[in-house]
């Protein structure tokens, strides 16, 4: 083959129309993601975008919107017991997980059911 791949640029999660506001408490405010400015012509599409170490979030809008239950994406993190201090002061369910020997994860949901999964990087 000729071309390999770099990696991942971007995971996109689906939300329900008109809930922006929300997006960006839960995934700016409360995960500490950095919202990144929309290309205008994608701007009226809604969602928004955010910045996820090298990579990006795209939460878009979907109608009729299904949460994803199974299918999610993974966030490595530093100081991971600090992220789960917090959600867990937020009053975010958090599922810890120890089913991979070594690795330290764990599950939330969005607000609008999606799955997400942390995971621990070293320092």
């Amino acid at each position: 083959m000729s071309f390999k791949y770099a990696g991942l640029d971007h995971v996109q999660v689906a939300v329900p129309q008109g809930v922006e506001d929300e997006v960006r408490r839960f995934y700016g405010e409360l995960l500490g993601m950095q919202e990144l400015e929309k290309p205008e012509r994608l701007k009226v599409r809604g969602g928004a975008w955010f910045q996820c170490g090298a990579q990006q979030l795209h939460i878009g809008v979907e109608e009729p919107f299904v949460p994803a239950k199974k299918a999610h994406p993974a966030f490595a993190v530093h100081a991971i017991g600090d992220l789960r201090d917090q959600l867990l002061a937020a009053g975010v369910k958090v599922q810890d997980n120890d089913e991979i020997p070594g690795v330290v994860r764990f599950f939330v949901s969005d607000p609008w059911g999606n799955r997400l999964e942390f995971t621990e990087v070293g320092a």
